[in-house]
């Protein structure tokens, strides 16, 4: 059979690393292909052609049609496919993005499996929102006070300086019009970070569904990294672009969390927090690309070596 027409899939060594992409991509009405290493878009303007391996996570939006090709080269290149509503501020479903190694999800799982190295994770949360405060000793009800605290003076806050009345986080998934326009700003923002925190997340081989903050659902952790940046980013972007009044708030909204990620460097904290997070400082920062075997007395072992000498020995 003759070969289908495109790239070679890359190694993963030649494929950027997720830090250093770009956030997300919007799309909708439109028709999603393939020509070589580029995803081409194309709908009644015309096509334009999109470097795969530049991208971090695509939202989806109605009237998008994506090819078996475009989803062949989105996985090649660990490119995360979210689907959303309309105006991308509901969640549906999303495509794996490229997984390279295990190392932090053991890990995760491990941290999530034991209560007081659960609650260690937690505090680290905790720590990154109230820098420079000692948080080791708080119990889990007293962050969740501490937290309450801090995202309604956050609100306050943002209400007062830009003169945009706040009476409380209302949402309805289902009726996206139903709230006011700081509400609606919110959910259009809060759906861009979450989109990103999923793709780092599947990206770095983390389980979205394993939680610390919040549990029992298949996002609990891409909304536990969300929640780290929201008082940063979507909040204060949701209440001036609400005080603005725009036409197309979302589509305002989206351009402005999408300039904000590249010029806080989101993308690259949220690799480098996930990391810090899981793993011990010392293994923070190691990029080694292994795999090893493992060992019920050692943990794990190097992968390919034979063994058959060593067992004799051990035997004689």
């Amino acid at each position: 059979m003759t070969e289908l027409p495109g790239m070679v899939r890359p190694d993963l060594q030649a494929l950027p690393q997720i830090k250093d992409r770009m956030t997300f991509l919007y799309l909708e009405h439109c028709t999603l292909g393939r020509q070589d290493g580029a995803i081409t878009v194309t709908d009644e303007r015309g096509i334009v052609q999109i470097p795969a391996a530049a991208i971090s996570v695509l939202l989806l939006g109605p009237g998008t049609r994506v090819t078996h090709r475009a989803m062949e080269l989105m996985g090649d290149a660990g490119v995360g496919a979210v689907w959303v509503g309309e105006h991308g501020v509901r969640y549906y479903a999303h495509g794996r993005a490229l997984t390279a190694r295990t190392k932090l999800l053991q890990k995760q799982a491990e941290l999530v499996s034991n209560t007081r190295k659960h609650l260690a994770v937690v505090r680290k949360m905790y720590q990154l929102r109230f820098p420079g405060e000692d948080v080791s000793q708080l119990t889990m009800q007293q962050l969740r006070g501490r937290e309450g605290s801090r995202v309604r003076s956050v609100y306050r806050k943002m209400a007062q300086e830009t003169g945009v009345p706040w009476n409380g986080r209302l949402y309805r998934p289902e009726d996206f019009a139903s709230g006011d326009l700081v509400n609606q700003a919110l959910s259009a923002g809060h759906a861009c970070l979450y989109g990103l925190a999923h793709a780092v997340i599947v990206a770095l081989g983390c389980a979205p569904g394993l939680g610390f903050v919040h549990i029992g659902q298949e996002g609990s952790f891409v909304y536990d990294v969300a929640d780290l940046y929201k008082a940063e980013v979507t909040i204060p972007i949701a209440f001036r672009t609400a005080a603005e009044a725009p036409e197309d708030l979302p589509a305002v909204v989206r351009r402005r969390v999408r300039d904000a990620m590249v010029a806080q460097h989101i993308l690259e904290r949220m690799v480098h927090d996930i990391r810090w997070l899981l793993l011990p400082e010392e293994e923070a920062e190691d990029q080694e690309e292994a795999i090893y075997l493992w060992d019920n007395r050692l943990g794990q072992v190097r992968n390919g070596v034979n063994y058959a000498e060593a067992e004799m020995e051990g035997g004689t």
